[in-house]
């Protein structure tokens, strides 16, 4: 009975470890769940008008409405975009009636309109102010001579289209027949992996108690 000792209370010990885990992440899923709820009510509450000094933190997906005008310049970023494949984001500047140069993503337009003329001009731009976390180690240097980019660097963007460094994302333009499709801000983006994670956890533990089972049940049958 002594040699039982041992395995039991380390079956017991890895249980309790991986089930408090998966307990753990339960509970990180509420709490990001709660979170991704109060970015998605502050991304569709009433648009404002453009802050003088937004702030990346405090004003990320702020919804914000401009009256300007949509200028020549854009840049075009590469993204996939589902059911289409390899598409660009278009990323113009943006001049406010009361001169502030700032940019707008007016969306995306699939590979093969991507050397097409995209009129400016007046606009109403409702979006959600954005300074995405696109750029890693691993993300290639843009082709600023080809006009292909990898990622949305506000700050690189801004300098080369000589504006503030403040991105609108567009939902939705006064434009007429806009040859861009909007690919608006949403929480889709952000990654809630703690299901996954709380699922991985508690298989886990329903592996150690199986495989402790089968250690008790070996020592009682070597003895008998």
């Amino acid at each position: 009975m002594g040699r039982l000792i041992a395995p039991v209370l380390i079956g017991l010990l890895g249980v309790a470890v991986l089930v408090s885990l998966g307990v753990w992440q339960v509970q990180r899923l509420h709490w990001k769940e709660g979170v991704l709820a109060e970015i998605e009510a502050r991304i569709t509450a009433d648009p404002v008008a453009v802050p003088e000094v937004p702030d990346p933190e405090t004003d990320r997906y702020l919804p914000v409405q401009a009256l300007g005008e949509i200028g020549p310049g854009e840049l075009r970023v590469l993204i996939s975009a589902k059911g289409i494949g390899p598409a660009y984001r278009i990323i113009a500047p943006f001049r406010t009636i009361d001169g502030r140069r700032l940019m707008v993503d007016r969306g995306y337009v699939p590979d093969a309109a991507k050397d097409a003329d995209r009129p400016g001009g007046s606009a109403v731009v409702t979006g959600n102010l954005h300074w995405p976390d696109e750029v890693d180690r691993f993300t290639p240097d843009n082709d600023v001579a080809g006009n292909v980019w990898f990622a949305r660097d506000v700050q690189v963007m801004a300098d080369a289209l000589e504006t503030e460094p403040v991105l609108i994302v567009a939902r939705t333009t006064s434009e007429t027949a806009s040859p861009v499709t909007p690919l608006p801000v949403d929480t889709s983006g952000i990654p809630n992996d703690h299901l996954q994670y709380a699922v991985t956890w508690f298989g886990l533990a329903l592996v150690w108690v199986l495989m402790t089972g089968l250690w008790v049940l070996r020592i009682v049958r070597g003895t008998a």
